[in-house]
C-alpha cells in the first residue's frame, strides 16, 4: 500500500514539474512578445519622438510659449499706420471745418457787400429823380435866360425906334411961328428924358445880368454837386461790383477746393478702409493660424502624454517581468 502511495506522489510531483515547465515556458513566450511589442513600442516611440523634435524644430517646443516676436514688428507698424491714417483724417476733417468756416465768412461779407449795394442802388434811384430835377430847373433857367435876352434886344430894339422918331421929329422941317413966350427947351427934355432911360435901363441890365450871373452860378454848383455825387457813386458802384465779382471768384474757389477735398477724403477713408480690411483679414488668418497651430500643439502634447503613458507602464510590465524572473 505504501508503494502506490509513492508512486502516486511521484506522479503528482512529475505533473507539477511540467505544469511549472508549461507556465515557465508560457511566461518565456509572454515575456518574449511583451519583448517584441516594447521594442517595436520602442522604436514606434523613438520614431514619434524624431517627428516631434523635427516639429519642435520647426515650430517651437511646447513647453515654451511660441515666440511671435517677428509679428510685433508688422503690428507696430500697423498701429502706427493706423494712427497717421487717423491723424491724417482728423487733420482733413480740420481742414473741412476751417474751409466751412471761411466759406461761412465770406457768405456773410458777400450778403453784407450785396446789402450795402442794394442801399447805393436805392440811393442811386433817389438821386436820379433830383438830377432829373436839376436838368429842368436847368433847362428852365436857360429858357427864362433867353426870354430875358429876347426881351433886352425887344427893348433895345424899341429904344432905337423911338429915339431915332424923337430925332427924326426934332430935326424935321417943321418950321412953326408962333407970337408967344418962349417955351421949355424940348431938346434938353428930350436928353434928360434919354439919360433917365438910358440910366434905368442900364441898371435894369445890370441887376437882369447880376440875377442871371447869380441863377447861373448857382445851377452851375449844383450840377456839379450832383456830377460828383453821380461819379463818387459810379465809383463805388463799380468798387462793390469789383468786390463783388472777387468775392464770386473767391467763393467758387473755396467750393472747389472744398469739392476736391471731399472726394479726396473720400477716397482717402475707401483707401484705408480697405487697408483695414486686408489688415483684418491678415489678422484673422494669423489668429487662425495660431489656434490651428495650438490645437495642433494640444493634440501633440496629448498625443506625447500617451506615449509617455504607455511606456511607463510598459517599462512597469518590464520591471515586474524582471522581478518574476529574479
Amino acid at each position: 500500500g505504501g508503494f502506490p502511495r509513492a508512486g502516486a506522489g511521484c506522479g503528482d510531483g512529475i505533473l507539477f514539474a511540467n505544469n511549472e515547465k508549461a507556465t515557465m515556458q508560457n511566461l518565456n513566450d509572454r515575456l518574449a512578445s511583451y519583448l517584441d511589442k516594447v521594442r517595436l513600442l520602442e522604436g514606434d516611440n523613438a520614431d514619434l519622438e524624431c517627428k516631434i523634435r523635427e516639429w519642435y524644430a520647426k515650430v517651437g517646443p511646447s513647453c515654451e510659449p511660441r515666440d511671435y516676436s517677428c509679428y510685433h514688428k508688422e503690428i507696430e507698424d500697423l498701429q502706427n499706420q493706423i494712427l497717421c491714417a487717423a491723424m491724417e483724417t482728423n487733420k482733413i476733417l480740420l481742414n473741412i471745418d476751417n474751409n466751412r468756416m471761411t466759406a461761412d465768412d465770406f457768405r456773410v461779407k458777400y450778403e453784407t457787400e450785396c446789402g450795402l449795394r442794394q442801399n447805393v442802388d436805392a440811393d442811386i434811384c433817389n438821386l436820379r429823380p433830383v438830377l432829373d430835377q436839376l436838368a429842368s430847373c436847368k433847362t428852365d433857367l436857360q429858357l427864362q435866360c433867353e426870354a430875358l435876352q429876347e426881351e433886352m434886344c425887344c427893348l433895345k430894339t424899341n429904344h432905337e425906334e423911338e429915339m431915332s422918331c424923337l430925332r427924326k421929329q426934332a430935326t424935321g422941317d417943321v418950321s412953326v411961328e408962333v407970337n408967344a413966350c418962349p417955351g421949355p427947351d424940348l431938346r434938353k427934355i428930350l436928353e434928360d428924358l434919354r439919360c433917365q432911360y438910358e440910366t434905368l435901363m442900364e441898371r435894369n441890365r445890370k441887376e437882369t445880368e447880376q440875377w442871371y450871373a447869380c441863377k447861373v452860378e448857382e445851377v452851375n454848383l449844383e450840377v456839379v454837386t450832383s456830377s460828383q455825387e453821380i461819379e463818387s457813386s459810379n465809383k463805388q458802384v463799380t468798387e462793390l461790383r469789383r468786390q463783388l465779382q472777387a468775392l464770386e471768384i473767391n467763393v467758387q474757389a473755396q467750393l472747389t477746393m472744398k469739392e476736391n477735398l471731399e472726394s479726396s477724403l473720400t477716397e482717402t477713408e475707401c483707401r484705408y478702409n480697405k487697408y483695414l480690411v486686408e489688415l483684418q483679414n491678415q489678422i484673422s488668418c494669423v489668429e487662425q493660424r495660431l489656434a490651428e497651430i495650438r490645437a495642433e500643439m494640444e493634440c501633440q502634447n496629448q498625443e506625447y502624454k500617451t506615449l509617455l503613458d504607455v511606456k511607463c507602464r510598459l517599462e512597469q510590465e518590464i520591471q515586474t517581468y524582471h522581478c518574476l524572473l529574479e
